[in-house]
Parts: structure tokens; sequence; C-alpha cells
């Protein structure tokens, strides 16, 4: 339990205790846009749910690399009350969204951001074509996102979930140690992706499981964000997932656990600059990849 616990203390002040802040350096190009340049589809990004993540903060390197395939990108600030607020999205993506309680408050209960309407609507939506990119990282952002996912048939766990691993790193899950899968978002190109200490979720039958733990694998679920002791409940998760697929009615559902192998970040340390996500490429090489076959399988 020890060796368990300083794991994921390690990660703390490398990943997620220190300030993170988007990567405004990160450029990215593309020689061959999926779509001539601001002419593809839209992609709305969620702002109206206390979103850690939103277009224009946190995920705006991910917005960068979407632009530059052409895609276009725009934010969402009312709540989803109505399906005409959905007209123009060709894909829906909700990053990390918190209740209102929760915010500057890490501490359970994490009650959902969603009201019942609203995910009621957007399970219409998807099921009437729509797609749908859901990421609800580790505590308390799963648990904020527990009742839209399990809307779909995903039950998050509300911790932090990691692979096991010596050393402080961020988790690999690559064809080789077992724990990405082939799907249609892997092919030739993406043999290993890397993220950065998110959740974990139980998935329906019907998905596609893309990220999987394997045995050893495990998840912390604190009271308190990042406040780890000897008694914090320790969960085997062998055969959750961090990446999954489905086809919903006539509709697509991407579900993520982990929000930082999408976008960009920087964070400082006493040892300098810490890259965090897709502009790390010594770390995660084959993540831009990995976004852009999402995305795609998505369109």
């Amino acid at each position: 339990m020890k060796r368990l616990l300083s794991l994921l203390l390690l990660l703390c002040p490398v990943l997620l205790c220190a300030q993170q802040r988007p990567d405004t350096t990160f450029a990215f190009s593309i020689n061959e846009p999926e779509h001539e340049i601001g002419e593809g589809p839209v992609i709305c990004i969620d702002a109206a749910h206390n979103n850690f993540h939103t277009a224009d903060g946190g995920f705006s390197p991910f917005a960068r690399v979407v632009k530059a395939d052409g895609y276009q990108v725009k934010g969402i600030t009312e709540k989803l009350t109505s399906e005409s607020i959905l007209a123009d999205c060709s894909v829906l993506m909700i990053i990390n969204p918190l209740h209102q309680t929760n915010l500057g408050n890490w501490v359970l209960p994490t009650p959902s951001a969603f009201l019942e309407e609203e995910i009621e609507i957007v399970n219409e939506w998807v099921r009437s074509g729509g797609a749908f990119f859901l990421i609800a990282d580790h505590m308390p952002f799963a648990g904020a996102a527990s009742d839209l996912g399990k809307s779909f048939g995903f039950e998050f766990r509300n911790g932090f979930a990691t692979v096991e691993k010596e050393q402080n790193q961020p988790d690999v899950f690559s064809i080789q140690n077992g724990r990405l899968k082939e799907s249609p978002i892997t092919g030739n190109n993406v043999t290993s992706v890397t993220s950065f200490t998110g959740s974990s979720f139980q998935y329906p039958e019907s998905a596609i499981p893309v990220m999987v733990f394997t045995e050893g694998d495990f998840s912390l679920d604190p009271q308190i964000a990042w406040q780890f002791e000897e008694n914090t409940k320790t969960v085997p998760i062998h055969g959750y997932a961090q990446g999954a697929l489905m086809n919903y009615g006539e509709g697509k559902l991407a579900v993520f656990g982990e929000a930082a192998m999408f976008t960009a970040q920087t964070i400082q340390t006493p040892n300098g600059t810490f890259n965090v996500g897709l502009n790390n490429k010594e770390m995660a090489p084959q993540n831009i990849s990995f976004l852009l076959n999402l995305i795609h399988w998505l369109d």
C-alpha cells in the first residue's frame, strides 16, 4: 500500500498540484487536412458546466490541432436544455464538468453537473445521429459526469486510476503491454498512447474498449482530491477502461477518463518546465495521431 500511495503522491507535484497552463507555444500543422481549412464540420465544446477545460482555455491547444485539420470549433455557453443549441454541431465535446458546489472544493460528495433534462436531450441528440466525445478526468470530474455517462451505460469510478509501474511516469497504454486494444482509432499509425492520471470506468457490452486496465492496475478513491492516506480506498480495476467507443442509435460516442492526453499544457516545477500532453513528444509521441483518428471516427 505504501508503494502504491507513493506513486500517486509523486505524480501530484509533477502533473497537477502545480499550476497547469495551456501551452501557448504549441504549434501544429497538417500537410493534407481532412477538410478545407475553416470549412469542416463544427466541433462544439461545452463551457456551460463549470468545465475545467474549454475551447479558449485548457483545450485551446486541442482546438489548434483540429482547426489545422479543417474543423471549426465553437464554445457552448448555454445549458443543454434544447436540441436547438446543438443544431450546428457535428461533434459535441464535454470535458471535465463540475457541479457548482465543487468549485474550489474537491471534496466528496461530487454531485452531477447536469440536469436530468440535459442528459435526456444529449442522449436523444446522439441517438438521432450526433457524435459525442465525453471526457471525465480523475475525482471530482468523474463524479460530476457520472449520471451523464451512466445514461449511455458507462459507470465512472470517481477516483485516481493508474497503471502498475515502478517509477513516477505517466500511464502508457500500448499494444505491447496489452492495455491498448486494436480499434477503429488505432490502425497502423498508433501502437501506444500516454495518459497523465485520470479516471476509470466500466463499459457496456456494446462498446469497443480502446484503453484498458490490466492485472495490478488500481484506483485510489480519496475523500478529498489528491489527499491520500494509508486507509484511502484502493480498488483493483482490471477490466476497467480509460477509453472506449460505441455506436449509439444513429450516432457515435467516445468516452475517455483523461483529458491532458488530448491537449498541451505546461507546468513549472523546481526542475524547470514539464510538458503535459500533445507537446510531450518524448513521452506521448503518438497522441496527436490518436486524437486525429478519434475525431475522424466521430466525424
